[in-house]
C-alpha cells in the first residue's frame, strides 16, 4: 500500500512493487543477517569519522523480549528427562523378557533403549510373526488344548503394537526434545529457539515465565555499535560470546555493565583474553561496602588470616591449616580451584578443640577460592576510584534509555516473527532505525551548535571588537 501512495517509498523502491512474502522472506533470509551486521559495521565506522566515539568506554546491558509464541506451549526438561529414565527401564524390561523367550537378538546396551533399538526390535517381532503365520498355515484347524503357535502370535503381535503405538513415539519425541534443548531448562513447541524465563514486564507481579529471547546490545552515547540474541535467560553467560563477536571491542578500554554480568569466568576472559578493563561489579560488591557486613565476624573474609603459614583464625578463635587443594568444574566446562582449610585437632584450648568441631563430631572446614578473590579485589578497585565511578556512573543514562526508546517508541515488546535468526534480524532492523534517527537528531544538533556559534562570532564583529 505505501509503493502505491508515499512518494518517498516509491522512489526507494525504484517503482517496483513488492509483496509482503518477499519482504518477509528476506527478513528471515541468511543474506539479510550479513547485511544488518555489515551495516553496523558501517556505522560504527561512521560515527568514528564524525567525532561521535570516544575511546573510553563502551555499555552492555541485555533485556528480555517476549517471543511470538503461545505462553503456554511450554517443555521442561526435567519432565522429559523423568518420563524418559521411566521409558528407558520399561524397554530394558521388555528387551530383557523378548532375548529370553528367543525372538530378538542381543544388542548394544545404548542401543537398547533408543529409539533406532526398538524399531530393530519391532523388525525382529514381524519376521517372527511372519515366520509364525506360515506355520499356522500348516497346522490342522483344530488342535485339542489350542494352537501354541497363536497364543505366541498373539504375544508377539500384542508387543510390536506395544513398540509402535507407544514406546517408540515416546522415545523419539523424547529424543528430539533433547536435542532442542541445547542445555536449555526448556522451550516452547511453537518457536524451539525461545526459552521460558522471567519478563521485566510483569503485570500480574507473579513472575509468570513466557517464551521469549535474551537481547544483548553494546552501546556508546546511547548509539547501538552491535547486538545480539540469545536463548539463554541469564546474562552472566552471554557476555563472552557476545564480546566475541563484538566488532568494536577494540575501540574501547573499559567494559562497563552492571552485577548481573560480574563472575570468574567472565572477569577472567576479560582481563586475559580481550585485555580489556572491566568495570563490572560483582553480586555481593554493595553489600561488602556496608559497615554491617565488613564488622560481622562471621563472614570469613574478615577473620584473620597469615599469609605466611597461610592459616585462618576465625572470630572464635579457632585455628583453620591449609589441608589440601581442590577442583570442581561446572556443567559449562569451567574449572575453579580451591583452596582447603581444616581446623586444626589440637587448638590452645579444650574448649577450641570443641568449638572446631561440627555438631557431628567432625573437624570444620572452610573453602576459599584465591582466583575469585584475586579478581574481586582488582575489580573492587575500579569501581572505587574516581575514574571508575564516572564511567560506571554513565551506564544509568547510556545503555538504560536504548531499551525504553525501543519498548515505548518503537514498540517492541514482543517479536513478530519465529526462530532465533529471524527475530535477530527484526532486532537488528529495528535498533539500526533507532541508530539512525539519533544520528540525524544529532547532526541536526551539530549543524544548529555551528549556525548558531557562526552567527554569534558575526555579532561580536558587527560589534567592533577584536577577537584577536
Amino acid at each position: 500500500m505505501m509503493l502505491d501512495e508515499n512518494l518517498p517509498m516509491r522512489w526507494l523502491a525504484h517503482d517496483y512493487t513488492y509483496s509482503y512474502h518477499t519482504i518477509n522472506n528476506f527478513r528471515r533470509s541468511q543474506h539479510a543477517s550479513k547485511l544488518i551486521k555489515h551495516a553496523f559495521v558501517y556505522f560504527t565506522m561512521a560515527l568514528k569519522d564524525h567525532g561521535l566515539i570516544q575511546n573510553d568506554a563502551v555499555f552492555i546491558d541485555g533485556t528480555k523480549v517476549e517471543a511470538d509464541t503461545n505462553k503456554y506451549s511450554f517443555t521442561w526438561r526435567r519432565a522429559v528427562e523423568k518420563y524418559h529414565a521411566k521409558l528407558r527401564e520399561k524397554t530394558s524390561k521388555l528387551y530383557e523378557k523378548l532375548v529370553e523367550k528367543q525372538v530378538v537378538q542381543e544388542m548394544a546396551p545404548e542401543l537398547v533403549t533408543s529409539a533406532e533399538g526398538m524399531e530393530v526390535m519391532k523388525q525382529e517381532l514381524a519376521e517372527k510373526i511372519t515366520k509364525l503365520d506360515e506355520e499356522i498355515k500348516q497346522e490342522p484347524k483344530i488342535i485339542k488344548g489350542g494352537s501354541v503357535r497363536k497364543r505366541r502370535r498373539r504375544f508377539l503381535k500384542k508387543l510390536r503394537h506395544q513398540l509402535s503405538n507407544d514406546l517408540i513415539p515416546r522415545a523419539k519425541k523424547y529424543e528430539r526434545a533433547e536435542n532442542i534443548f541445547q542445555g536449555r531448562n526448556s522451550y516452547s513447541k511453537t518457536d524451539h529457539d525461545a526459552t521460558f524465563m522471567c519478563m521485566k514486564e510483569d503485570p500480574m507481579m507473579n513472575r509468570e515465565l513466557k517464551p521469549g529471547y535474551n537481547l544483548q546490545i553494546a552501546t556508546h552515547k546511547q548509539f547501538v555499535l552491535d547486538y545480539g540474541l540469545f536463548s539463554n535467560p541469564t546474562d552472566t553467560r552471554t557476555l563472552v560470546p557476545f564480546l566475541t563477536q563484538f566488532h568494536a571491542l577494540d575501540f574501547f578500554e573499559h567494559i562497563v555493565a552492571d552485577a548481573g554480568y560480574g563472575s570468574e569466568y567472565n572477569y577472567t576472559m576479560i582481563l586475559d583474553r580481550f585485555e580489556k578493563q572491566p568495570v563490572i561489579p560483582y553480586t555481593t560488591y554493595q553489600k561488602e561496602q556496608k559497615r554491617k557486613f565488613k564488622n560481622d565476624p562471621t563472614k570469613s573474609q574478615n577473620w584473620q588470616y597469615n599469609a605466611e603459614d597461610d592459616y585462618y583464625i576465625d572470630y572464635l578463635g579457632v585455628r583453620f591449616s591449609f589441608y589440601r587443594y581442590s577442583k570442581s568444574t561446572d556443567k559449562y566446562g569451567f574449572k575453579r580451584n580451591f583452596k582447603i582449610y581444616r581446623a586444626d585437632k589440637h587448638q590452645l584450648s579444650v574448649k577450641l578443640d570443641e568449638l572446631a568441631k561440627t555438631p557431628g563430631g567432625r573437624q570444620r572446614y572452610m573453602k576459599v577460592n584465591p582466583t575469585w578473590n584475586y579478581y574481586k579485589a582488582k575489580v573492587k578497585d575500579t569501581p572505587s576510584s574516581d575514574e571508575g565511578k564516572a564511567i560506571y556512573r554513565r551506564r544509568k543514562f547510556d545503555v538504560e534509555p536504548v531499551f525504553g526508546h525501543m519498548k515505548r517508541d518503537f514498540s517492541i515488546r514482543r517479536t513478530h516473527l519465529r526462530g532465533q535468526r529471524a527475530v535477530e534480524n527484526d532486532m537488528g532492523l529495528a535498533l539500526m532505525a533507532l541508530n539512525l534517527t539519533k544520528f540525524g537528531q544529532s547532526i541536526s544538533r551539530l549543524e544548529t551548535n555551528f549556525i548558531n556559534n557562526l552567527k554569534s562570532g558575526l555579532r561580536f564583529l558587527d560589534r567592533g571588537y577584536n577577537v584577536f
